[in-house]
């Protein structure tokens, strides 16, 4: 398992080494599996990590249904609100619900209207990893809104390769530091063999280089 002083000297280190810029960077790291065979779906690694410091930047959320679970939503400030009607208007805009599908990072939808948007999102949805959480009646969506704001998603796919944001360049070291370690126990937690299993783990800035963690 990494050290904690580990991560953040290789975090202060790729700070400083970022070319200064006039916006805020991401920071993300690269992390690079090994004896393990990506091509078996149950190795494969499909996470939302509750990140302890957010990801100092907006985090996208919309939520799909009508009735009490909009009312939530709007009262969380959800960025996007999709009634049943809406969900099959998009099924026939592909580029609009391609946009829709990049831009937002987590979907909640109403157990309700979960078969309309497998039907008229899911080629959207799915293949980006971003098919809706099923929300039951009466569940209380306001909590779950602010966890997934300070939430990541990482998919690997069938690939020993796979990236995940930690924050950006405006955040204390440690912060991003804790929240790749966070990171990195989830990981380790979910793999075969553990921390056995990680070849490297790399962090960078949006333009800087990359700096070996492990």
């Amino acid at each position: 398992m990494v050290e904690k002083e580990q991560i953040l000297k290789a975090v202060q280190t790729a700070l400083e080494a970022a070319p200064e810029r006039k916006f805020q960077e991401s920071v993300d790291i690269t992390i690079n599996l090994k004896n393990i065979d990506m091509a078996q779906p149950k190795n494969r690694i499909d996470e939302t990590i509750l990140l302890p410091n957010g990801l100092g930047s907006d985090v996208k959320v919309a939520v799909l249904g009508r009735g009490e679970i909009t009312t939530q939503a709007r009262e969380a400030g959800v960025d996007l609100i999709i009634s049943p009607e809406e969900i099959e208007r998009l099924g026939g805009e592909p580029r609009e619900a391609r946009k829709i599908a990049n831009e937002y990072r987590f979907f909640l939808a109403e157990t309700s209207v979960m078969g309309q948007v497998g039907r008229w999102l899911g080629p959207r949805l799915g293949p980006r990893g971003r098919m809706p959480m099923p929300i039951p009646t009466g569940t209380d969506v306001r909590p779950i809104v602010e966890r997934l704001r300070s939430s990541v998603k990482i998919r690997s796919k069938d690939k020993k390769v796979f990236h995940a944001r930690v924050g950006t360049t405006q955040m204390p070291p440690e912060q991003i530091s804790e929240n790749i370690d966070a990171v990195m126990k989830r990981i380790e937690g979910v793999l075969e063999q553990g921390s056995q299993n990680v070849r490297s783990v790399y962090v960078k800035t949006t333009m800087g280089p990359a700096v070996r963690v492990i």
